[in-house]
């Protein structure tokens, strides 16, 4: 007796899936392939939008020739803050340098205290090798920023001098330098030493 054919059979042999689905037919797209789908037109994108370095250096003289409002400020700001640390810079450069050259001068005091007693007693001679030597200590000195002061018959300043003894006096009006111990002297606009003077006062008779 024959056989029966079961109808499962006719499809397995004709290649039909058990589920139904015709064979050769496309399954729907995979995760991993359509990831990997998107991955590459990402990339042709990144390709395609990918700067140069002609397209930077073309954006970098567009910057210069036209720059943003936010870079003019900080080109500004920058600017601003150059210029107060040269100010800073110079104004301590000029400090120390006071500074050093008071330390000098400060040194060749006691010498110029001697040069002005001679001067006083008479015994700085005129067109003497002394005096020669004198002038050009003093034209040194004064060359560095040093200047004298405290003379006879300038009005008296506390600020300035330091009065040793006082004189009564009918010759005056008002407190004046009577006599000069010891001569001041400015460095600049620094008070090195102050002149001791002998201060005359107005007498009451």
């Amino acid at each position: 007796m024959a056989d029966k054919k079961h109808p499962d059979d006719d499809a397995s042999a004709a290649g039909v899936p058990d589920d139904g689905t015709a064979a050769g037919a496309p399954d729907d797209a995979t995760p991993d392939a359509a990831s990997a789908a998107d991955a590459d037109a990402s990339a042709d994108g990144i390709e395609e939008d990918e700067l140069t370095v002609q397209d930077i250096l073309d954006a970098a003289e567009r910057e210069v020739a036209e720059p943003t409002s936010e870079h003019l400020a900080d080109l500004k700001r920058v600017t601003a803050e150059y210029a107060n640390y040269r100010r800073r810079t110079e104004a301590n450069r000029a400090i120390e340098k006071e500074r050093v050259t008071g330390d000098i001068v400060k040194i060749l005091i006691p010498v110029l205290d001697d040069i002005y007693r001679a001067e006083k007693h008479g015994d700085l001679v005129p067109d003497s090798a002394f005096a020669t030597i004198a002038a050009k200590l003093r034209s040194s000195v004064e060359r560095l920023g040093l200047t004298s002061f405290g003379a006879v018959g300038d009005p008296f300043d506390p600020t300035m001098h330091e009065a040793i003894f006082q004189q009564p006096s009918a010759a005056v009006d008002t407190e004046t330098v009577g006599d000069v111990a010891e001569t001041g002297y400015y460095l600049g606009s620094t008070l090195l030493r102050a002149a001791k003077v002998v201060v005359q006062v107005p007498s009451d008779g």
